[in-house]
Formats: C-alpha cells, structure tokens, sequence
C-alpha cells in the first residue's frame, strides 16, 4: 500500500511553483505524489471576481483538485496551513493526514480580530496602491522572515522573482478574504480534528513556535517538530528537515 497524494497549500505572496523542486522531487522519492495548488487571489488564480475572494473559493480549490480522490493528505504552509485546517475540519472523512507549517488557528478574540482586519485591510490597499513589486519589496524586509536572508542569492532570486507573477489585485483580494481578521479562530475546535497532525516549525520563528506549542496540548493526535536554523520557511530554508520530518509522517503506518 502506498501514501494517498499530499495536497500542497502555500503561503500569502506564493504560488504552487512556490515550493520547488528539492520538496516536490522530495517527496516523490519517499513515495508521495504532491499536489500543489495555487489558492485564489495568486498564481493561476490571480483573476478574482467582483466579489473577491472567501474561504468557500479556498475550500472550492481543493474539492475540485481532490474530486476523484477518497482521501488525500494535506499540508499548508502559513496562510495555506489556516486554510488547510478549515478543510480538515469541514472535510474530515477526507484527510488522512495534516502538516501544517508555520501556521496559525487564528484568533478567537474579536477584538484582536478586528484590529488585525484594519491592518489587513490598510495592508490591501497599500498593494493596490503601490503595486507589486514594490510591496513585495516591503514584505521581504519584515522580522518574520529574516532568516532567509542566509539563503543562497540563487534561492532569494527565484523566491523573488515567483512572487513577482503575482497581482496586486489578487494578493490585496486574498488579503481581505483569507486573512488572520476574516477566518474565524478554530482554537477552540482543535480537539475535534480527526486526522493526525503533524506540526512543523523553524527554532528562529519565536511567534510560531510560541503558538505551535500551545496548540500541541489541543490536538489528541499530534507531533511537533522544531527544526533548527530554519525560521518561517522551513521547507524553503531547510529542506531536507522538512523532508525527513513530512516524508516520515506521511509514510507512517503505510505498509
């Protein structure tokens, strides 16, 4: 018996093509077959309707990439990783396993998530403003990802170039539709994942790490995994941690 395809699912600014070929090579060589999507507002799916985009769009990519599938495994990966444990939650006959990577169940205070839907917001209009180039500039300059400043020029060129592709209108829609304000916090439903989980995240990302923690006391079926040297991106950053740790969860009791 072989692993189900693994659903791939990246993060705000990415792309299917995102995850690249050390990963995607990866886990085909330990027996995976990846399915990487882009999520509306990017990639392929950069075109929104006037009506922008919702977490159904989100949820819609992936019923109709896994269609012919009775069950699949999912990993995300930031933005992707929220996005991953919505379908989890509202598909669970469907996922066999979950990797979620850097990533967040969200806030349940309202507050908080009215504050952080303001920034959101502020953020979407700054892209549409200023356009693409410019704010993908910006957003490479935050703390969050300053361990990719170690990564080969090669590396950062391609990352770079990938989120080039994207448009303004795309990434402010998926901004304002699937972002950390919008979603609904899913702290509270942790326990009532159905599939095994498996948390993975760099020792550099304070915050991430901070919430993965938190969350493994939630989930009744859980491993976390805190690689070192590596912060937001892990599978970016190193990934051939990213690979023994995703590849040996996904091959767990497959005989």
């Amino acid at each position: 018996m072989t692993a189900p395809p693994a659903v791939l699912l990246h993060g705000f600014t990415g792309s299917s093509r995102s995850w690249g070929d050390p990963v995607l090579q990866g886990l085909r060589s330990a027996g995976v077959e990846p399915i990487p999507l882009d999520m509306p507002g990017h990639g392929g799916r950069a075109e929104v309707s006037v009506d922008g985009v919702t977490l159904s769009d989100a949820l819609a990519v992936v019923d109709e990439a896994t269609a012919h599938l009775d069950h699949f495994d999912l990993v995300g990966y930031s933005m992707g990783g929220r996005i991953a444990l919505h379908v989890a939650l509202e598909r669970p006959h469907r996922v066999r396993r979950l990797v979620l990577e850097s990533a967040s169940p969200g806030l349940n205070d309202l507050a908080e998530r009215a504050h952080r839907r303001s920034a959101d917001d502020a953020l979407a209009d700054r892209i549409e403003q200023d356009g693409v180039e410019a704010f993908v500039e910006y957003w490479m300059t935050l703390p969050l990802f300053e361990s990719q400043r170690a990564l080969s020029a090669e590396t950062t060129a391609r990352l770079h170039r990938l989120r080039l592709e994207n448009r303004a209108s795309g990434l402010a829609a998926a901004l304002r539709g699937l972002g950390t304000g919008v979603l609904p916090g899913l702290w509270d439903r942790l326990g009532d994942l159905p599939c095994p989980l498996l948390l993975i995240v760099g020792a550099l990302d304070r915050k991430f790490l901070h919430i993965a923690r938190e969350m493994v006391s939630d989930v009744p079926d859980v491993r976390l995994t805190e690689v070192v040297g590596a912060g937001h991106t892990v599978h970016v950053e190193t990934p051939r941690a990213w690979l023994d740790a995703v590849g040996s969860f996904l091959r767990d009791q497959i005989s």
